[in-house]
Order: C-alpha cells, then structure tokens, then sequence
C-alpha cells in the first residue's frame, strides 16, 4: 500500500509539473477548473445524489459558478472577496467540527460543497497567475504537511485528534506535519527562494493548520456519507476529493497572505 501511494504522488508530481510549467495559461486554467468539477462529482455523492444525472446536475452548478468567478475574478476586490468568504466557511467549519456528529441536511450539503469547491478554485487560479513557482510552493507546504502527519501519525500517534470524525489522525501527526513545513521552508530559503524566513514560518504554519481543517471537514462529510473513500482514482490514495481535501482549505488563506503582504 505504501508503495503505490509513492508511486502514484510520483506520477501525479510529474504531471503537476507539466501542467503549471509546459501547458499554455489558458490550458493550465482549464485544468484546474476540470480538477474542481471531479471534486464536484464526488461531493454530490455525499449528498446522497446516486445518479449520474443528479450529479451531473450538481457538478452542472458548480461549473456555472466557476464560470461566473472566472468573469468577476480579474477585478482583485471580486477575488479577495470570495477568498475571503471561503477563508471565513474554514474558520465556521472548525467550529462545527466540535459539535460532529450532527445530521447534514442535502440543501446544507450543497452550499458547503460551493464553500469548499469555489474559492478554492479562485485562490488556485490566483496563485498560478500571480507566479507559476507560488502554486507549486504553495502545494509543497501543504502536501509535506500531508506527508508528515502522515508518518509521524503512524510512528508516533497516541491522542486522537478527533475520533468522532477520523479515527487515525492524532495530534502527534498534526505536529509532525507541522515540522515538516518547517524544514521545507528552511530548505527552500537556502536553495530556492528569497524569502523572510521570520515571517513565512509563522505564515506557513498557519496555512498547514487550517488544511489540517480542510481534511478533518471533507472526512466528516464522507462519515455522514458512510463512505470511507471520496472516489478511486488515485490507487492507495481515494479520490479526487481525498487528495485536494487539504489544498481547498489551505488555498485560499495562501492567497491572501500573497495579495495582502507580498509574503513571496
């Protein structure tokens, strides 16, 4: 199992790398967009819509809301706007992950999925037109806060983050995920970017804590669900939803670190 997880981050890194460094902007973009909408296919199998048409029908929704971003989001007011509602849905989604479990109606469902989904794609857009290289360092901090808590979970864990949501994350994984931003962001200041290492660390750990929400919230989803898995299109990892869980939450707070400090 390990090794297919390795194995399929390698092939997913490669074709990252294709997408923000060899495709043409538009072709980047589309990308994206179409990444958004396969979480979208798999968010409306939380709600409990198990045919193809009322799927469809939901991802259908989710595109029209793409689109209308994508028309509204070259004024920098409309984007940070909607990053600024998505980083404020993060913060009431921790808040209600103290109260899980709790009965999710389908019409709740569908405005968290909207939540999660849009300003997700509006600060990963965001990030690539600001700089290519600012997407990809922004993923790196979020997957090796993944990839810590994910080791350390399994060498260290003891005390269960919250078990009513997701009975293998510990809080010894959540630390452990947060040293690894660290050393990323060491190694990064000495052999890539120039940046303020005093800021960035305190910066970076905070946007690391709050994918530690977006997990947590696309679990609870998919306990109420009774699915364990979003989908199966990444062998050892799930689906769509499993592997961007992190970056829906962590993305839009990265983008308003940029806009509003200059931070990279």
């Amino acid at each position: 199992m390990l090794l297919q997880r390795i194995l399929t981050a390698i092939v997913a890194a490669v074709l990252i790398l294709l997408v923000l460094f060899a495709f043409p902007p538009a072709a980047a973009k589309a990308v994206i967009a179409a990444i958004i909408l396969a979480a979208a296919w798999e968010w409306a199998k939380f709600l409990s819509l198990v045919t193809a048409a009322e799927r469809l029908l939901y991802v259908a929704t989710i595109a029209v809301l793409l689109a209308a971003v994508t028309w509204l989001t070259p004024s920098p007011e409309a984007a940070e706007f909607i990053l600024k509602v998505g980083l404020a849905w993060w913060f009431a989604a921790l808040i209600w992950a103290f109260f899980y479990p709790t009965t999710i109606s389908r019409p709740v469902g569908w405005i968290c999925g909207a939540l999660v989904l849009v300003p997700a794609f509006v600060a990963l857009v965001s990030l690539y037109s600001f700089r290519p290289s600012v997407l990809l360092f922004a993923l790196i901090i979020i997957w090796a806060a993944d990839t810590g808590a994910y080791f350390a979970g399994r060498r260290f864990g003891r005390i269960k983050l919250a078990p009513s949501i997701s009975p293998k994350k510990t809080w010894e994984g959540v630390i452990g995920g947060l040293v690894a931003v660290v050393l990323v962001l060491v190694a990064a200041r000495f052999y890539w970017l120039e940046i303020d290492i005093a800021v960035i660390i305190p910066f970076c750990l905070a946007v690391a804590t709050l994918s530690v929400v977006g997990d947590l919230t696309v679990s609870m989803f998919k306990r109420s669900a009774g699915l364990k898995d979003s989908g199966r299109v990444f062998p050892g990892h799930g689906g769509v939803l499993d592997r961007i869980d992190s970056v829906t939450a962590a993305a839009p707070l990265f983008a308003l670190g940029i806009s509003w400090a200059g931070l990279i």
